[in-house]
């Protein structure tokens, strides 16, 4: 079997320029599932082409959903071009509320845990048997969470001890005030994507404020729905769905993508990044608000709004960091940026703490593990905690070979750590970007980054 291809960075390099960002990862999965179920055809342009939200695709496409390509980008090759922001344009045929009903499916989620627990919601309102299952990653992660409140609704779904496969039996749901323990938007989407063809009011509650874009396009779409940060109230069923953008969305850039251009920035003596277009959540925008806590200079420009979502253009500058302490409220706002905050501390000064993050070991792999050992390899002062990490900054940073444990964000993470640190870094899984961010290697690139995929 041929090894999979490593990252090779150049520390050293002021990384500045413009960059134009793939769609969002999110509103990707979620535009697809809902044109799906929408009355008449939407066209999506900005998707994101990486490999989670090609298993969505594929999904849909393997229960009938009829998908037309109408532009396509050319393939991403090894060295990883063409241009992120090329996508192609889809048309999606709506097949209704109801419209998934048909013959048992079995759908291959990979590693995307959106598709399998969205997936979950939507088919269990589904006059369709299903069994979903992923890669041996995805099997890891805990599964349970999004079957807990889908029994509470009548639904007919099981986990194979707590995780995949996921199986189940469609119909035949009932609404439920369903009260979550942790702050999780892709369990809350769930509830709402069943909630859709359940008998009576559903309602999902929340501990702490989540992204809440599965509410802002069920809006978008006419759907009976009303929410606030931490709960949202949907009556059903549900007649029908207009398309969502009335039939033209527009996906926005993703944040949690720029995040890694923008924390390149802020490392690099000199460093300034304009990122245009992107989607500014408030269930998203935390590692904005780290960035500022730290000392980095974040500019915001040409606010908009284009189908519920805001939308804005983003430029960070380096600047002398300080330390700061990411806990409580903010956890769930930068969930998966978080592994940036152990690059930020390298270079801040003074002690860098991450607390209440215990969800990031179960990840698509143990991220607090992963980080701190991959920093600490690097030379930095860095000590796992159960729920975190402490940073002690700032230290100089020395090439190394690393694993990427094969993880997008850790990989990421740590090739951004390289671009500031003395001489070369080789990171494992240097594929994995893909995973969230088509084009990776060649945006670095054209923002002076000396880096290289082999």
């Amino acid at each position: 079997m041929e090894a999979a291809p490593s990252l090779y960075v150049n520390g050293g390099a002021t990384i500045a320029g413009a960059a134009t960002v793939p769609g969002d990862k999110s509103l990707s999965h979620r535009v697809l599932m809902f044109a799906a179920i929408a009355d008449g055809r939407t066209e999506v342009r900005g998707l994101s082409t990486c490999r989670d939200v090609g298993r969505t695709l594929s999904a849909l496409e393997a229960m009938g959903v009829a998908v037309q390509t109408v532009a396509r980008s050319p393939e991403v090759d090894a060295e990883d071009k063409p241009s992120p922001a090329a996508a192609p344009l889809l048309r999606i045929e709506g097949r209704g509320p109801r419209g998934l009903a048909g013959p048992a499916v079995a759908v291959d989620c990979g590693d995307s845990g959106t598709t399998l627990r969205l997936l979950a919601g939507l088919l269990a309102g589904q006059d369709r048997t299903f069994v979903l299952f992923g890669s041996e990653a995805l099997r890891a992660r805990p599964m349970q969470r999004i079957v807990t409140p889908l029994r509470a609704m009548g639904a007919d779904v099981a986990a194979t001890d707590g995780r995949a496969p996921v199986v189940g039996a469609g119909g035949g749901l009932r609404g439920a005030d369903i009260l979550l323990e942790k702050a999780s938007a892709q369990v809350g989407s769930a509830v709402l994507l069943g909630a859709l063809n359940a008998d009576g009011q559903s309602s999902v509650r929340y501990p702490s404020a989540v992204r809440d874009h599965t509410e802002r396009m069920l809006a978008d779409m006419d759907a009976p729905l009303r929410w606030s940060p931490r709960s949202s109230v949907l009556h059903g069923p549900v007649a029908g769905l207009a398309p969502p953008g009335d039939g033209h969305y527009h996906v926005p850039s993703d944040p949690s993508g720029a995040a890694f251009l923008w924390v390149a920035a802020a490392i690099s003596p000199g460093g300034e990044v304009h990122t245009p277009g992107i989607c500014l959540n408030p269930g998203r925008d935390g590692i904005l608000e780290i960035l500022r806590a730290m000392g980095a200079v974040v500019a915001i420009d040409d606010w908009r709004v284009a189908h519920g979502e805001p939308v804005a253009d983003v430029t960070v500058r380096h600047a002398p960091l300080r330390a700061t302490r990411v806990a409580g409220t903010l956890i769930p706002r930068a969930i998966d940026e978080l592994p940036l905050l152990a690059v930020l501390g390298a270079f801040a000064t003074g002690r860098t703490v991450l607390a209440d993050a215990a969800e990031l070991r179960a990840k698509e792999s143990d991220r607090i593990e992963a980080i701190v050992a991959g920093l600490g390899r690097m030379g930095a002062h860095i000590e796992a905690r159960r729920d975190g990490f402490v940073v002690d900054g700032p230290t100089p940073l020395i090439g190394a070979k690393l694993a990427g444990h094969g993880d997008h964000r850790i990989v990421m993470s740590l090739a951004v750590a390289s671009l500031a640190a003395a001489g070369e870094t080789v990171i494992s899984d240097g594929n994995r970007p893909a995973d969230s961010f088509p084009g990776f290697v060649e945006t670095l690139r054209g923002l002076g980054a000396e880096i290289r995929r082999a």
